[in-house]
């Protein structure tokens, strides 16, 4: 049986991350990001095993990182990212793998389908080990010190390389003993395990990976990549009827016998939908942050707290993907006013009108909306939200 180790090389600095901590340490979605790129190895059957190679010093932090996760010790890195390699590799020599996938502790949405394609590549007769990346498909160019374009580089073959790289163990020992060997500039030319392994001439292939194996180098990167996940909620009101000539519904005026008794407009289809917004992010109800007792909230018009319940999900990172809306009266009809409703809500709420509903039926002439003594409204709510 081929057997495989993976070797993550968490020694790393991060000095473009920023923050207190290095980036394989950063928070994503409530765990380390070490931890996502060791569960992200372990979910292939390609992997055998789990090493980690961390800086001198960062013990707690990759206590923290891996707690729960039953690894080995870690193995101490060296002061170039060839010599931590290194380091890696020693400490497996006396129980040699077959193969090492060498992978970067800031990459942990590497697909197992994606390590178990590079294994196989890897694993050919003739061929040394396998890379996976991703097909330049920009125009490149070259600059000068200033800026000023020179040259437009020609594409074609050209890759952007990712890890994991996989290797035949023994053959990328005998490299990266040899790169130990270099002085420190030529060293540091070699920015990756396959430059260490093409110094050394073995044979590499590559193979195609996945964008969204993305490496984190920036604290932005994180925030592209946050998880979201769906939350909803319901809202409910109603309004009863008063002497006049027209109702607000949805932020539209329709002509009526009556019109909607309240403190502000009364529309009872934007107080429900803003209840079921607001209730999305557990910020209460519409009367929390529109007191009917305050007198500035008099005749207002009610698409104010609709939009108000909106940026507070914008200001937390979400975003409104549906809301429904259920209107229950005996009249007016509601029919021949729906899209524009639809069209008015969806204004407010800063979405496409395919992402509102809005529905009618009626009690059967039974209760007070069935004897004609005003209109109830319900309301969902879905939303996406950065999950914590």
């Amino acid at each position: 049986m081929t057997t495989c180790t993976a070797l993550i090389v968490a020694a790393g600095r991060g000095t473009r991350f920023g923050g207190p901590l290095p980036k394989q340490y950063a928070i994503w979605d409530g765990r380390p990001v070490l931890h996502h790129t060791i569960l992200a190895l372990r979910a292939s059957p390609a992997i055998n095993d789990v090493r980690i190679v961390i800086a001198v010093g960062d013990e707690a932090h990759y206590a923290n990182a891996t707690a729960g996760l039953g690894l080995a010790p870690p193995i101490a890195g060296g002061v170039s990212r060839q010599q931590s390699v290194l380091n890696g590799l020693e400490s497996l020599a006396a129980s040699a793998p077959d193969f090492v996938a060498i992978h970067d502790a800031a990459r942990p949405f590497v697909r197992a389908e994606d390590i178990a394609a590079c294994l196989a590549a890897a694993d050919r007769a003739g061929i040394d080990g396998a890379i996976l990346g991703i097909p330049l498909a920009d125009t490149l160019k070259r600059v000068d010190a200033e800026g000023a374009i020179s040259a437009t580089v020609p594409r074609a073959h050209l890759w952007r390389a990712q890890t994991p790289q996989i290797f035949r163990f023994a053959t990328l020992l005998a490299a990266h003993r040899a790169a130990a060997a270099l002085g420190a500039d030529e060293a540091t030319a070699l920015t990756d395990d396959a430059a260490v392994a093409e110094r050394a001439g073995l044979k590499l292939v590559m193979v195609a990976g996945h964008e969204d194996n993305v490496k984190v180098t920036t604290a932005e990167d994180l925030l592209r990549t946050k998880t979201m996940e769906t939350r909803t909620a319901t809202g409910f009101d109603v309004h009863g009827f008063a002497p006049g000539k027209q109702v607000m519904l949805g932020g539209i005026a329709i002509a009526h016998t009556h019109t909607l008794a309240g403190h502000s407009d009364a529309d009872v289809a934007l107080h429900a939908l803003t209840d079921a917004v607001l209730g999305t992010i557990g910020a209460g109800d519409i009367g929390k942050h529109f007191p009917p007792s305050d007198p500035q909230w008099r005749g207002a018009s009610s698409d104010h707290f609709l939009k108000h319940a909106v940026d507070l999900v914008a200001a937390r990172g979400g975003r409104i993907t549906h809301l429904d809306l259920t209107l229950v009266c005996e009249a007016p009809k509601i029919g021949p006013h729906r899209d524009a409703m639809v069209a008015s809500i969806a204004r407010i709420a800063g979405v496409t009108a395919d992402r509102v509903s809005v529905k009618a039926t009626t009690t059967e002439g039974l209760g007070f909306t069935g004897r004609r003594e005003g209109i109830a409204a319900q309301a969902i709510a879905t939303i996406e939200l950065p999950r914590s």
